[in-house]
């Protein structure tokens, strides 16, 4: 499941279905399981036992079916919130256990609750502007089928999954309504709106580039937002719950699909290569202590509660590499005064006519005389010195006034720069990256404001 604030990027495709297979169902009345997870290989009796049971599979919804909450003047019931901590236990591999009962209750509530918000406002929307946003049956279907593509099952038989873990294809099929509707109303309205400017973009180079000579983390994340669990203390309550059930074998990735407030939980909590700087003081104080492998206790920061996954480490990189091609005409040192004046202006139309490195040596091959190619990679420091102050001047994609050598007049292009040792950042991802930042935010304070104006009762 992916939250109503984690908006940016494809819909997770992330259903543990290992953890669906594997996880105990819950009575209809949810009850808690013992509070010793029981290992895997006993689980099987358990559910062998119910098969001569002489009840029926698919029992009706229980006559003590009660009002769990109200939004909106629509009836979360508690039939529907016990559904969906089933799908929820099921979904993230963490065992029910009388411990941990109380938060599985917490999140499927609030999941119910945002849910029930984004679908509410969506409607109002498509009344409104007499437009089409709440996701058909046939969409869902069509996320469900590429799912169970990937799993090697058919759609049916994922659902059948579900049912033998007593959960409801409706109950499944309404977290999805509002997980595919809600993004693609946040895409759809903000997105063809947003524009990443050159200068962000080549900052965030900039900084990516500085950032480069320190520690580098590869980090999965879990953040656990105060204000949704009901403050701070219940945040840090919560995150050490999940905390143990994690060290008991419950997957990061599940967990922090269906637990984390993070932009990230819809990637399963990756959050890539972050340096010093890139995460609240508080995290950064705690990667300093972890080994990889290791997973952090929870971090209190202003708003919330971190569990960080140090999945990798590596040093600063000591030297920048940066990708070069350029345009020369060859003049001896010898050459008159206006021999160099017109290779400068042949070489000051080439650098007029491109607007990067796609095009450079396409405006060069229309200047005659003038020689274009690819110089490849090199570190900085090995360039001819010459060369090496626009290589640390210049950003991606700009090009340099003419350089004098000894062998004649050049124009250097930078076509690229990054860390030795480290993965080179394109600009459409730095784009894209950005991009999925300012859409997550939109989210959020959309999805504040619907709690704030919004009527809510919990009984």
């Amino acid at each position: 499941m992916k939250h109503a604030d984690d908006v940016p990027g494809r819909l997770a495709r992330g259903v543990a279905f290992a953890a669906l297979m594997a996880a105990a169902a819950l009575p209809l009345g949810v009850q808690a399981a013992p509070s010793r997870p029981a290992p895997a290989p006993k689980a099987a009796p358990a559910v062998k036992a119910e098969a001569p049971a002489p009840q029926p599979a698919a029992a009706p919804r229980p006559l003590s079916e009660s009002v769990a909450a109200v939004v909106n003047d629509e009836i979360i019931s508690t039939y529907d919130l016990a559904q969906r901590m089933r799908l929820l236990i099921a979904t993230s591999g963490i065992q029910a256990t009388e411990q941990n009962l109380q938060q599985f209750q917490r999140q499927a509530l609030i999941s119910l609750v945002d849910d029930h918000l984004q679908l509410h406002e969506l409607r109002r929307v498509e009344r409104d502007q007499k437009m089409k946003i709440i996701a058909s049956d046939d969409d869902i279907r069509e996320e469900l089928s590429a799912m169970a593509r990937e799993n090697n099952m058919s759609v049916d038989q994922f659902l059948n999954v579900l049912k033998q873990q007593g959960i409801g294809r409706e109950t499944l099929f309404m977290q999805f309504r509002a997980q595919i509707s809600w993004q693609r109303w946040i895409q759809g309205r903000y997105g063809s709106r947003l524009r990443i400017g050159d200068d962000q973009i080549k900052a965030t180079q900039a900084k990516l580039l500085a950032d480069a000579s320190k520690p580098q983390y590869e980090v999965s994340e879990v953040f656990i937002d105060a204000s949704r669990a009901g403050g701070l203390d219940a945040a840090m309550q919560g995150a050490q719950q999940l905390v143990a059930q994690m060290q008991q074998g419950a997957p990061f990735n599940a967990v922090a699909r269906q637990f984390s407030s993070a932009a990230t939980a819809a990637s399963g909590g990756d959050a890539g290569w972050v340096s010093p700087g890139e995460m609240p003081p508080e995290v950064d104080a705690a990667l300093n202590q972890l080994r990889p492998g290791q997973l952090s206790q929870p971090i209190a920061v202003k708003d919330g509660v971190y569990i960080i996954y140090l999945r990798n480490k590596r040093a600063g990189a000591g030297a920048t590499v940066v990708s070069l091609k350029q345009a020369a005409i060859s003049l001896s040192q010898t050459a008159s005064a206006g021999d160099l004046s017109a290779a400068r202006d042949k070489l000051m139309s080439v650098r007029s006519a491109a607007t990067g490195c796609n095009d450079f040596e396409a405006a060069a091959a229309r200047q005659a005389g003038v020689v274009a190619g690819d110089l490849g990679e090199a570190e900085i420091a090995d360039l001819a010195p010459e060369f090496r102050q626009a290589a640390e001047t210049l950003q991606d994609g700009q090009i340099s006034e003419p350089i004098r050598t000894k062998v004649g007049l050049h124009l250097v292009a930078v076509c690229g720069k990054h860390a030795s040792g480290g993965a080179q950042v394109t600009r459409d991802q730095i784009e894209n990256r950005l991009l999925g930042q300012q859409l997550a935010m939109i989210s959020r304070r959309y999805m504040r404001d619907l709690r704030n104006s919004a009527t809510i009762e919990t009984r």
